[in-house]
C-alpha cells in the first residue's frame, strides 16, 4: 500500500489522503496518465474530476477531496478563480 493511500471500511476500495501528504510537505505524486513536465491537463482534469465526484456522490464524500487538493496544488490560483466564476456563470467550458 501506498503511504499516500489509506484503507476506507466498505466497498469504496483505497482512497487517497491529502491530508497525509499536507502534514509531510509534500505535493501530488507522480500520476502516469500525465507524465510530461507540463502539467495543465493534470491540473485541469483533478479540477473536473473533483465537481464531478462532488455531483456523483455528494458534496459530503471525504474521497473527492483528494482531487480539490490536486488541483490546488498543480493549478495557478488565477485560473481556479476563473473557473469557478465561469461555472457561478454557467459559462464553463467544461463537462462536469
Amino acid at each position: 500500500m501506498n503511504v499516500v493511500e489509506i484503507e476506507i471500511k466498505g466497498n469504496e476500495g483505497v482512497v487517497k489522503n491529502p491530508e497525509m501528504l499536507k502534514g509531510r510537505g509534500q505535493t501530488v505524486p507522480y500520476d502516469p496518465r500525465f507524465p510530461n513536465t507540463n502539467q495543465t491537463r493534470n491540473c485541469y482534469q483533478n479540477y473536473l474530476d473533483f465537481f464531478r465526484c462532488q455531483k456523483v456522490k455528494g458534496e459530503d464524500y471525504e474521497p473527492c477531496s483528494w482531487y480539490k487538493f490536486a488541483f490546488h496544488e498543480l493549478c495557478p490560483p488565477a485560473w481556479i478563480e476563473k473557473w469557478d466564476e465561469q461555472r457561478a456563470k454557467g459559462i464553463f467550458p467544461g463537462r462536469i
